[in-house]
Order: C-alpha cells, then sequence, then structure tokens
C-alpha cells in the first residue's frame, strides 16, 4: 500500500499523529474533519483525501474517533516497531538529539552511541556508554541495526557512510549535509537541514518587515 502513497501524504502523517495525541490528551473523543483542519490549519477535504488513501477512519457526521485513529496512524507509520538505531557523533548535535528526543514514541530505539574523541569515548549519554568508531564493525556484526543517526560534521560523512553500508545499513536520518543518495541510490534517508528552516524564517521575517 505504502508504495502507492505519495510522499507529501506520507509526510502529512506524522503532523496528523501529534495533533492526534495531544487531543486525546485533552480528553476529546470524537473529532469531525472540520474541526480537524481548524486545529491544523488544513482544509477537512485535504484531510479526508489523506485519510481515505488508507482506507478512511470516520462516519459521515460522526467524526473520527480520536484514540483509534492516532493509533491507525501509528501503525501506518509503524511507531510501533521499535526499529534498533545506533547514534553516529557524540558532540554538541549528537548530545541534544539523544538527550531531548523521545525515540520510542517515535518508532525507534536508540542501542549504542559512537564517537572518536577519546575526551569523551567511555562516558554516558542517555544511558549508554559511549564507544570508539573502531568498534562500529563488531557492534553492527553482533547486534540488530536498522538505522543510523549521523550527527557528523559533512566532511566526516563519507567514510562512514561506506563503513555502515558495508555492513549493511541502508537507513539514515542524516543531520549533515552530504548527500548520501549521490552514493547510495539504494538508501532511505531523512535528511535534516535546520539551517534551510531557520533561513526560511529569515525570508518570512523579511517579507514581512518588507511589505509594511
Amino acid at each position: 500500500m505504502a508504495k502507492q502513497i505519495s510522499m507529501p501524504v506520507i509526510r502529512r502523517l506524522p503532523r496528523y499523529h501529534r495533533f492526534l495525541t495531544e487531543l486525546e490528551a485533552q480528553g476529546v473523543e470524537r473529532i469531525s474533519s472540520n474541526q480537524l483542519a481548524t486545529i491544523m490549519r488544513s482544509t477537512a477535504s485535504q484531510i479526508r483525501q489523506d485519510l481515505n488513501c488508507f482506507g478512511g477512519f470516520g462516519q459521515q457526521g460522526y467524526g473520527y474517533p480520536v484514540t483509534q485513529l492516532k493509533e491507525e496512524i501509528g501503525k501506518i507509520l509503524g511507531i510501533n516497531q521499535s526499529f534498533k538505531a545506533i547514534l553516529l557523533g557524540a558532540g554538541n548535535l549528537g548530545k541534544a538529539v539523544a538527550t531531548h528526543m523521545n525515540f520510542s514514541r517515535q518508532g525507534f530505539e536508540l542501542t549504542a552511541v559512537f564517537d572518536n574523541n577519546e575526551k569523551i569515548i567511555g562516558s554516558m549519554l542517555r544511558g549508554i556508554k559511549i564507544m570508539s568508531d573502531d568498534e562500529i564493525e563488531n557492534y553492527v556484526k553482533d547486534n540488530q541495526v536498522d538505522a543510523a543517526f549521523l550527527c557528523l560534521p559533512r566532511s566526516a560523512v563519507k567514510p562512514m557512510i561506506d563503513k555502515l553500508y558495508s555492513l549493511g545499513i541502508k537507513n539514515y536520518w542524516n543531520f549533515s549535509h552530504y548527500d548520501i543518495k549521490n552514493d547510495y541510490k539504494d538508501v532511505i534517508v531523512e535528511n535534516v537541514h535546520m539551517s534551510d528552516s531557520l533561513m526560511t524564517l529569515c525570508y518570512r521575517i523579511n517579507e514581512t518587515y518588507n511589505n509594511k
């Protein structure tokens, strides 16, 4: 089914899940597409079209059961799978990602952290002992690894990707500015470009000031 669904629809699913989780916490049991559209600043037709891609979950005139819809979207996203992940790079960015992300709620379990800085190797991060990059190969051979989170400088990504790919890892959450797809076409990559988001904010502020 997933192969027939467009990526724009897939990318909206986490947002649905987040808003439904908030509604559930507020004690809301049922919500119409119009109400959900107002909260999400979307349109009711967009919401119905998106959800109908997966068979639809509501009843006309009756709305969507919040908890059930949240759980069904969670199943579609696969967040109940607990995929095993390793983190490469325990510097400031890696520490922030490891410390503040609730991986279990997003479908992952962080099982190992690696770095090449001797000053932090052996220290603990989120209850996980930081290991040397030299230990990656043995770790991957002895443990299930479904994905790698890359919090590395751009210059360090190429050799690391070559090593990880040779070990069979083809799924990446990439915080560097290195385009992994240029080297390996069959990998799954989610690129996180915080600078792009910040420059978009800059543009929007600039436009507002220019239009005053």
